[in-house]
Formats: structure tokens, sequence, C-alpha cells
């Protein structure tokens, strides 16, 4: 995968649908079959796991007084009480408990993930059926609480969604948005916290990958092409955030429903008519 069109493409698509409630891993396992590569193999596998790092480094550039806060938060709460009593200290410990459950169960979980997760009828179901969820969610949601009503609670429910979202299909983004709107937070919070626990999440993904994967990367892909996919999934990245943030301000999530239904319902017609394989 030395083509320089196809890096492109695959960083624009990770751009793109890292933060977007239409999932990322979906959307690159389509594509990647679109473009005749082989979604089940390591080294392609790896280096869509990597460029995230583009994505996530969009994420902590445009987010980086929120967290150079939490981070100050969190060390005058380590070493005073007062510090303890602060909004920053909460939000620290409320990413660090929400970064769990996606630690413990992507490490245990990765063998399933990068294997028969991957299929397209995994993907395509995916997509429409965590669009009842969202829906729901959005019909149940009451929007009242605010980043500074969060509680540790929430970020432990919101940290378990995240680990559903390892199944191609369901979108990190939908799943955790989805369940802060379930606890009454309101849309934006939840986008933000969304943002927050996906950067220690998808960093550790992305390091893991790179150091577990390296050979494979070099052999299939190298380093120079994976070089460029992060940078044009940083480029992308920043500027989905920035929209994405602005469009759940005065939009739900069910603007977002239509499209992964479509797409889900093409996946399977292509898979149905023989055009593409499911691996």
């Amino acid at each position: 995968m030395h083509d320089l069109l196809t890096i492109i493409i695959l960083g624009i698509v990770e751009g793109i649908t890292e933060f977007l409630p239409v999932s990322s891993t979906g959307h690159l396992t389509i594509t990647e079959k679109l473009l005749g590569l082989k979604v089940d193999d390591a080294g392609v596998t790896a280096y869509t796991a990597i460029i995230q790092v583009g994505a996530i480094a969009a994420a902590i550039i445009y987010f980086w007084r929120d967290i150079v806060r939490f981070v100050m938060g969190f060390v005058r709460g380590v070493t005073s009480a007062e510090g303890r009593q602060t909004q920053d200290w909460r939000m620290a410990l409320c990413v660090i408990i929400g970064s769990v459950p996606i630690a413990v169960v992507g490490l245990v979980a990765k063998p399933l993930i990068e294997g028969s997760l991957r299929s397209l009828w995994v993907v395509a179901n995916a997509l429409i059926a965590w669009c009842l969820v969202m829906v729901f969610a959005e019909y149940k949601a009451t929007q009242k609480r605010t980043e500074a009503d969060l509680t540790y609670t929430d970020a432990l429910v919101i940290g378990l969604a995240q680990c559903i979202a390892l199944i191609p299909g369901v979108s990190r983004s939908g799943a955790t948005i989805s369940a802060g709107l379930l606890r009454g937070i309101d849309r934006v919070t939840a986008t933000r916290l969304s943002f927050f626990l996906g950067i220690p999440a998808l960093s550790a993904a992305g390091a893991l990958e790179a150091v577990s994967q390296a050979k494979q990367v070099s052999a299939t892909v190298g380093w120079g092409a994976t070089g460029v996919g992060i940078v044009v999934s940083f480029i992308v990245g920043y500027a989905s955030i920035a929209w994405l943030l602005k469009f759940v301000a005065n939009h739900s999530l069910v603007s977002f429903v239509w499209y992964r239904v479509l797409a889900g319902l093409a996946v399977i017609g292509l898979l149905a008519a023989g055009v593409m394989s499911a691996t």
C-alpha cells in the first residue's frame, strides 16, 4: 500500500469520521475494501490505528487550554484538599475513570477486534443497529445537566459505552454522546467529554500498534506514507472537531442517523450482490 492517493484518501476518511458519530473504523474498513486492500491484513490494520494519532493530535491542540487546566487541577488536587474541591480536579478524575474500561476491554478483546469483527457484515449491521440507541437517547434526553454537574458515575457509564464502540460500525462518539444524553447531560458537554475520553484511548491504541506492528507497517505501508496519513488526518480532524462542536449546539444526533442507515444498507446491498466480500 504505497500509493500516495490511497494514503491520502484513508487519512481524509479518518480525519472526517474519527469524531463524527458515524464510526471511523467502519468507514476505514469500507474504504479499504473499495480501494482493493485486505481489511484483515496486519499492516493495513496497524496503519489505520496509527493514523488516528493525527486526529488525536488535532483534538489535543484544539482543547489544549482545557487539557492544561485539567492537568494542573489534578496536580493541585493531589497536593491539597482545597484543590480537590475544584471543577478541574473533578474533570481530570472523570477522564481517568472513564478511560479505565476501554483500556481493560481493549487489551482483552484485541484479537477479536482485529479478527472476526473486521467483517463488513458486522460494520453494516452495527451502523444500522446503533441508530436505534442514538434515536432513543435523543428522545429521552433532558439536557439539564452541564459540565459542572458531571459525576464519577457519569464518567464510568460513558467509559463503558466507549467499549461498545470497539465493534466496528458502532462509533465511539456515537456511543459516548448517546450515553451522556441518557444521563441527562447536555449535548455539547457530552460531546466535549467524548473528545476528552478519546484522547487517551486512541493515543494508547495508536502507540500500541506502532510498537507491536512496526515490521508489518514498514513492509506493507512504509513509515513515510504513514507520516503522510497522520498529517492528513490531523488537518481534516481539526476541521471536523470545530464543525461538530458548532453542529451539536443546535442539532441532534438524529441528523446522522439517516446517513448511517443508508450507508449500512448500501454495504449490505454490495455484499449481497457479490460486488464486495466481507473480509
